[in-house]
């Protein structure tokens, strides 16, 4: 039974083949090309904005002060001298005998020591800063304005080829001719 088989299947796979080889048929194929019309070749524009920068200077008028400074104490005695001698005066107006001297020598201390409180009170500390001047001084600015670029990406082509209509696209303009594969395939 086995062999029955075996040999049934061997006959049968050589009469396909041999009826396929005889009708002519086979399973391979190769596709050929061919030139078709071109109608029509349309670009592809894309648009992009490119950043472009400048750089704007100018003068700038600058007002200065001179700074603040600090000014010590005055180290004239001679306003403290005055002081003592107009307090002494002013003292000796005062009793008499020894408690006139005493008198006159309190308000000159009293006269000395006012005069040098003051001048050390209002003498020393920070004063306002002196003339002001002008100054020009140079500034720039970066200015990024935008620029619009436009390039071709690509092309649509129509063309005819066999009485037919056919779009694509392409990366190059193909001329008036575009070259097309021709795959020709029998029907099962």
């Amino acid at each position: 039974m086995k062999r029955t088989l075996t040999a049934t299947l061997i006959a049968a796979s050589f009469a396909l083949t041999g009826s396929a080889s005889a009708a002519g048929y086979n399973d391979t194929y190769e596709a050929g090309y061919a030139w078709a019309d071109v109608l029509s070749v349309e670009p592809i524009i894309s648009s992009y904005d490119r950043p472009v920068s400048n750089q704007e200077c100018y003068q700038q008028p600058v007002v200065y002060r001179e700074p603040a400074r600090y000014q010590s104490a005055r180290r004239d005695r001679a306003p403290a001298v005055l002081g003592a001698i107009v307090g002494g005066v002013i003292g000796n107006q005062f009793g008499g005998g020894h408690g006139r001297d005493a008198a006159t020598a309190a308000g000159a201390l009293l006269g000395y020591h006012a005069v040098r409180d003051d001048q050390r009170r209002y003498g020393g500390g920070y004063v306002s800063g002196g003339r002001e001047y002008t100054r020009y001084e140079n500034r720039c600015t970066t200015q990024t304005d935008y620029v619009r670029d436009e390039t071709v990406t690509g092309y649509d082509v129509t063309y005819r080829f066999g009485g037919k209509t056919y779009r694509t696209t392409t990366d190059y303009n193909p001329g008036n001719r575009i070259q097309v594969e021709v795959d020709v395939r029998p029907v099962r």
